[in-house]
């Protein structure tokens, strides 16, 4: 089970952010990937690749869709 992130990480990520939609973070990571954090629960994050594809996550089905739908919109906005 992943640690709780506290409040100052939480902080550093979305400050470190490409982008933020609707409470999600968005940042590029190595390899065309990028992790999506909830910023409100950042228990829930989600990695993808650059086609949107999920390689991980722990958010729930209804959220996962949802959070795929803003990734398709918004990716072309990153570098990756």
């Amino acid at each position: 089970m992943a640690r709780k992130l506290s409040e100052l990480e939480v902080r550093r990520i979305a400050e470190e952010a490409e982008i933020i939609v609707c409470g999600y973070a968005f940042t590029a990571l190595e390899d065309s990937l990028v992790r999506i954090l909830d910023l409100k629960h950042p228990d829930c994050f989600m990695i993808v690749n650059s086609e949107a594809e999920i390689i991980e996550t722990n958010m729930a089905p209804i959220e996962q869709r949802i959070v795929l739908e803003l990734c398709r919109r918004n990716l072309k906005f990153m570098d990756v």
